[in-house]
């Protein structure tokens, strides 16, 4: 019972946080789109950092679950009934690791941007936005199909 409930705010807060790495890009691309109107870039600067701050946050407490499952299952012999062999792992945290760099990454960007840095152009960004959609796409697989 206790596993399920672990497994269930995981879950929940890995979802508000790939909801934070989908979304920050996206402020990215309209502060690219709105240059030279001030009070809309304010606003989008403002409500930039609270998401990344917020971020973090959903990522500290999913990275907990995380590891309170992991080392449920080392300790536990009847879990690997459960989850089965856990050699996908490694794969899987290599993406979680690539979407954490991409959320960082995009946060510096903000920050340039914050500090009047140029940003890159808005089309470059939509498609810098289209990465963590293959990585987390990527992660899911692992952690249904569990192929190794």
């Amino acid at each position: 019972m206790l596993y399920l409930w672990l497994k269930t705010f995981h879950l929940l807060f890995v979802m508000a946080w790939i909801a934070c790495v989908f979304y920050l890009p996206r402020i990215l691309v309209n502060l690219a789109e709105t240059r030279g109107q001030a009070d809309v870039q304010a606003r989008l600067h403002l409500m930039g950092r609270r998401l990344y701050k917020f971020g973090h946050v959903m990522f500290g407490l999913s990275l907990a679950f995380g590891l309170a499952l992991y080392v449920g299952h080392l300790v536990s012999a009847s879990l690997p009934d459960v989850v089965g062999p856990m050699k996908w792992i490694h794969a899987k945290l290599g993406l979680v690791a690539a979407l954490l760099a991409f959320f960082i990454a995009s946060g510096r960007l903000l920050k340039r941007s914050e500090g009047g840095g140029a940003l890159p152009s808005a089309f470059a960004l939509r498609w810098l936005n289209e990465l963590p959609i293959l990585l987390a796409l990527g992660a899911i697989y692992l952690v249904i199909a569990k192929p190794f």
